[in-house]
């Protein structure tokens, strides 16, 4: 079933645990979750909880900024539009505070995806994954996999 706009309906009931949960004995990566859209930022952290991470999700860059200022995040999961700041300089920023922060962005836009913005910051030194939405739950999983099975996340400190 599609939303109104556009977006498949998966009930996380409908999303297989037994196969996304991690080792249950080690700590999860910290993720940041942000979209200007709280609807989409509460369901992204449900489907990363259900699947065992840490999660928390920011409606706007500023407060992301701030969280990242206390917890600094293992990874980050934005949307590349964003009503303050574009996701991309979001990310910079986020870099900025957790230097090994991996990020996923997002891009639902159909006048544009972000690609010019992605390729003026990896001219700058920045590589960052980029998925267009809508994004099926396990797609979404399988580019988090790729990030812990490149070994470059560190287990959270936090333990949560």
């Amino acid at each position: 079933m599609l939303t109104e706009s556009g977006f498949e309906i998966v009930s996380l009931a409908d999303v297989p645990r037994s196969t996304l949960n991690m080792e249950e004995d080690h700590p999860r990566p910290f993720v940041l979750v942000v979209d200007d859209v709280q609807v989409i930022a509460d369901t992204r952290v449900a489907i990363l909880t259900s699947w065992g991470y840490s999660a928390i999700a920011c409606y706007d860059a500023e407060s992301a900024i701030e969280m990242a200022q206390v917890i600094p995040p293992e990874i980050l999961i934005t949307d590349v539009l964003l009503t303050q700041m574009n996701g991309i300089d979001l990310a910079i920023a986020i870099r900025s505070i957790a230097s090994d922060c991996k990020v996923l962005l997002f891009s639902g836009s159909r006048t544009t995806d972000g690609s010019d913005l992605l390729a003026a910051a990896r001219r700058n030194g920045h590589n960052f994954t980029l998925l267009q939405k809508p994004v099926h739950p396990l797609d979404m999983y399988a580019s988090l996999r790729e990030f812990a099975d490149s070994a470059e996340i560190d287990q959270s400190p936090f333990g949560f």
